[in-house]
């Protein structure tokens, strides 16, 4: 979610406790970010069938590649909702979100029922940084580095499971355009 200010604080998703995170983290305009959380949050979830699908891949150090069918966050309301109340997903699923600008990206697990990877992608498709098996409901804000151009969450453990690591390459038609 974006505040009015210069600095600009992405969340996954969002709630009133975001009134709470954002003063914490140095960060204003926590009023406004919560009232549009507050929205997003009391409709109820989409389903998933209804967000685009897509293939992605991500080719290892190594060589070997594997595949994915993702769900891309292509809308704010889709942004604040990812990965919500998903009990359990496939081996080979995910969710992809995608960043415009050089604004800081941060990532929660609020509502986020399963543990989940959270991959950091940068404008080249590398992996920079890979936030392994978060904790289900945390609210512990996980900052993405610097330029970070999406993130693709995963079933917890995934990453280590299929060997993937900081330097893969992410192959993804989404990537090359972000909201």
């Amino acid at each position: 979610m974006r505040t009015p200010e210069a600095r600009t604080l992405h969340m996954r998703v969002a709630a009133g406790v975001l009134s709470a995170c954002l003063p914490a983290a140095g960060l204003g305009a926590a009023g406004l970010v919560a009232a549009r959380s507050a929205r997003a949050e009391t409709s109820a979830p989409e389903p998933l069938s209804a967000f685009p699908q897509s293939l992605l891949a991500i080719r290892e150090a190594s060589g070997r590649v594997v595949n994915f069918k993702i769900w891309t966050a292509d809308t704010p309301r889709r942004d604040a909702q990812g990965l919500m109340f998903v009990r359990d997903m496939d081996d080979h699923a995910g969710m992809l979100f995608l960043f415009a600008g050089a604004d800081p990206v941060y990532m929660w697990m609020k509502n986020t029922v399963m543990p989940l990877d959270m991959v950091f992608i940068d404008a080249r498709g590398k992996i920079t940084q890979i936030a392994e098996r978060r904790t289900p409901f945390s609210l512990d804000l996980i900052p993405a580095p610097a330029r970070t151009h999406a993130v693709l969450e995963l079933k917890g453990g995934i990453c280590d499971r299929f060997g993937i690591g900081v330097g893969d390459t992410v192959l993804a038609d989404r990537l090359t355009g972000a909201h």
